[in-house]
């Protein structure tokens, strides 16, 4: 498939051009339906939400509020009076407006205005619920309300419906992510195109994903944070996956080959390697799925489309766009030393190599103080506290942070989560007066009764993000109600946030549980360890409790929060845990992936644990850590997206990937995997028998036997082994690998430094040579019929690089 994409890249081009364009052109025309459906059955709130449907079918919908303020005199005085009214009376014979209950109308009324009379207010509550009110009509509302705004006179309007059309500034996330990605992949390769080339498959597979997404919004329920989340991830894996390929390829014009058969090469290595890992992610973005939460189920297609896209433009429009580009791929220097001094050698030195001899020598200091880092981190998770940001979190310049600000300053902070208990049997004027002894409660009030049911309003004394408005929740549903021998329920939007948080706490350690198992059962079957994937299993437990010991002390106790812009602390949202651990392990998942499948080569061809851990280590920490820090960069640029839920998920996900990559696969498992040796590759012989094999690397390419190998004479590689003074090596090992690492002959050199292997055919093979005290070398040796001698010198300090 890549050798087809390279040779038809006009045609592989023009496709991915017509389906953006296309998709784009009916998503644009369609227009977006998305709809943030709670379906939180056997709930208390649920089933007050569903008495006030049949008794309320007018005003059963969401409730919004207009609040002003007057610099000077009351919001009684006639001037104030005369310009609120007439814009309430408007937005009351609205098409969709249930009703408005004013502030200048009878005793109930009165109770709208605060005790000094600066601040009053006025609610509009819609027949349908917020996410079901048209976008159109909510405008309406907010430009009649506005309009009454004089010099002296602020108007400002609050509500989850109002919130929906203060969207933030679009696209500026993105694009600041995109800019941030760029220097890192500048940096990187050196080269303009090679930069461009992961960017512009990234924006193919997060356009497509994002417009798919749209259209299917349309025939399923589909949350308005979907394309927020698929751009976040599509972005991050998208690049990501590129990168590795991109990687790979210039790699192998480096070391001599023609382009088209690099770009082969590297999808048929990395390729396959970028195919399992956005399986995997994939599989963990589906496990949200256990939750049974049907606010989830969008999420999960909006994703899931956009990182199925991302992995689709990296195997297919990525090697057209290779073959676009040629040798141009590398920078004018590396095509200058190319020309000039031929292919480069095949090893790895530098930071990487140093690092990965560090680990070697000290596993156990560095595994000690990796733990101790995560585990620091990790202590503020102990406080976790599930919820949900309400308009005290939003932007200060939007209208609902101020309509907000306004209320709590009038009526006091529990204004903004009144609660609703909705009672259809019982003595409810005792239920009232119950209430109103109950602590915490500042006021309560019921309304005229309809259809048999009443609905009294509790205003707590205390905010709705506020654990003491939470523990009086459980107190009226648990003492109150049932002590005055009434059939009520609590409900409004604070409680269904109390019911929302409780239920995905109580479901997580299912949905923890069926992630983790599912990332142990595919290592163990792409490893044949059962070590391996305990390790794994490990690793993303403890980089998730760190990253959200990092999210609790920042955003719930309020550490730098005013460094980002984002208001003040609060709980967790509750969806959050859910989607980011998804995430996370799909993430990890790819970073795993990649370093143990070197690290698992090596072992297959040497059984030598340290070698294979310490060259696994050197060749894949490299491109590991400029992958993490494209998508830290990514993620942290949705902090701009003034949204708050985004802003915690970017934070949350750049921490836990910055984490996993720099402190956990580059650190602490290799450290893990020097101490426990030859465990680590450990399986039951009667489990390896009946465990399926998914093999990750291309098929092996076996030699075809010549009429001379027929005969029995095949030929040979000869030479000698010598250090850089040229004294004899005694005792290297020199192995003859086939170009997929299979392993044909094997020899120790004699004390003159002599050695010879036999080889089965004419052909390309790698020849690697190790010795104690030296660092071993690997070459590519072109074998004709006749012997091929062939001498290698080996150096201290140098690691190998086996491809």
């Amino acid at each position: 498939m890549a050798r087809w994409c390279y040779r038809h890249r006009l045609v592989v081009l023009l496709l991915w051009l017509g389906g953006l364009f296309g998709l784009g052109f009916a998503a644009s025309t369609a227009g977006t339906d998305y709809a943030n459906v709670f379906s939180l059955p056997n709930t208390d709130s649920k089933r007050a939400y569903d008495l006030m449907e049949k008794a309320f079918p007018d005003s059963a919908g969401d409730t919004d509020t207009v609040v002003w303020k007057v610099d000077e005199g009351t919001v009684r005085d006639q001037d104030v009076r005369s310009r609120i009214q007439p814009a309430l009376d408007d937005i009351g014979r609205m098409k969709g407006v249930g009703g408005v209950a004013g502030p200048y109308s009878g005793a109930q009324g009165a109770a709208q205005i605060s005790s000094d009379g600066k601040i009053a207010y006025a609610q509009i509550t819609f027949a349908e619920q917020a996410n079901a009110v048209p976008k159109e009509l909510v405008q309406d509302v907010l430009d009649t309300a506005q309009g009454a705004e004089r010099g002296g006179l602020q108007v400002e309007l609050g509500g989850q419906a109002i919130q929906r059309v203060q969207e933030p500034p679009t696209g500026l996330a993105e694009m600041v992510g995109i800019l941030a990605a760029a220097v890192v992949l500048f940096l990187a390769f050196g080269s303009l195109f090679a930069m461009l080339l992961p960017i512009g498959v990234a924006i193919f597979g997060v356009g497509t994903g994002l417009f798919s997404t749209q259209l299917i919004s349309h025939v399923t329920d589909v949350p308005d944070l979907a394309p927020l989340l698929a751009t976040l991830i599509g972005l991050g894996v998208g690049i990501d996956y590129a990168l590795f390929i991109v990687t790979r390829h210039r790699r192998g014009i480096l070391r001599g080959a023609d382009p088209e058969e690099a770009a082969v090469t590297a999808l048929n290595t990395s390729g396959r390697a970028v195919l399992f890992a956005g399986g995997t992610v994939c599989i963990a973005l589906a496990g949200m799925l256990v939750t049974n939460l049907r606010f989830l189920d969008g999420v999960v297609i909006g994703t899931s489309l956009t990182v199925v896209f991302s992995v689709l433009a990296a195997v297919t429009l990525l090697p057209a766009l290779l073959g676009v580009l040629g040798t141009r791929v590398l920078s004018r220097r590396q095509r200058r030393r190319l020309a000039a001094t031929g292919p480069e050698p095949e090893r790895t030195s530098g930071a990487s190599a140093r690092w990965s001899r560090t680990v070697q020598r000290r596993p156990r200091t560095i595994a000690v103080l990796a733990v101790a880092v995560m585990a620091v981190l990790a202590l503020p998770v102990l406080g976790l506290r599930l919820g949900a940001t309400d308009q005290g979190n939003d932007d200060a310049s939007t209208t609902t942070r101020k309509a907000y600000d306004l209320l709590a300053e009038g009526f006091g902070p529990g204004f903004n989560g009144p609660l609703q208990v909705v009672a259809s049997s019982g003595d409810t004027d005792t239920l009232v007066e119950d209430i109103r002894a109950t602590d915490g409660v500042a006021r309560a009030a019921a309304l005229p009764p309809a259809n048999g049911v009443t609905v009294i309003q509790v205003v707590p004394r205390t905010s709705p993000q506020s654990e003491r408005t939470d523990e009086l929740i459980d107190t009226l549903r648990d003492r109150v109600i049932p002590q005055a021998g009434a059939q009520a329920h609590v409900g409004g939007v604070t409680a269904v946030s109390k019911d929302f948080a409780t239920i995905t706490g109580d479901r997580l350690p299912y949905f923890v549980a069926t992630i983790i198992g599912l990332g142990f059962l595919l290592l163990l079957v792409a490893f044949r360890s059962l070590v391996v994937p305990l390790t794994a299993a490990l690793m993303n437990l403890i980089a998730a409790a760190a990253s959200f010991g990092v999210l609790v002390a920042i955003f719930q106790w309020g550490w730098g929060l005013e460094l980002l812009g984002l208001g003040k602390e609060g709980p967790i949202n509750a969806f959050l845990p859910v989607i980011m651990l998804s995430l996370l392990f799909g993430l990890s998942m790819d970073y795993q992936v990649f370093l143990v499948s070197r690290m698992h080569e090596e072992w297959v061809h040497t059984k030598d644990n340290a070698r294979a851990v310490r060259v696994g280590l050197a060749e894949t920490s490299r491109v590991i850590n400029s992958a993490a820090l494209i998508m830290v960069c990514v993620f942290l640029a949705f902090v701009l997206s003034g949204d708050s839920g985004a802003a915690m998920a970017g934070v949350g996900l750049a921490a836990a990937v910055a984490l996993d990559a720099f402190i956990l696969r580059t650190a602490l498992v290799p450290a893990a995997m020097h101490l426990l040796g030859n465990a680590n590759w450990w399986l039951p012989a009667g489990l390896d028998k009946r465990l399926p094999h998914l093999a990750v690397e291309p098929a092996e390419e076996r030699p075809e036997p010549t009429a001379s190998v027929a005969a029995g004479s095949a030929s040979v590689v000869h030479g000698f082994v010598r250090d850089a003074e040229g004294a004899a090596v005694d005792g290297a090992v020199l192995t003859l690998l086939s170009k997929g690492g299979r392993q044909l002959d094997r020899v120790t050199s004699l004390a003159d430094g002599s050695y010879i292997v036999s080889v089965p055919a004419p052909g390309t093979y790698l020849l690697s040579a190790t010795a104690p005290s030296y660092g071993a070398r690997a070459h590519h040796v072109v074998v004709s019929d006749e012997p091929l001698v062939h001498d290698v010198e080996l150096l201290q300090g140098e690691v190998d690089a086996v491809n």
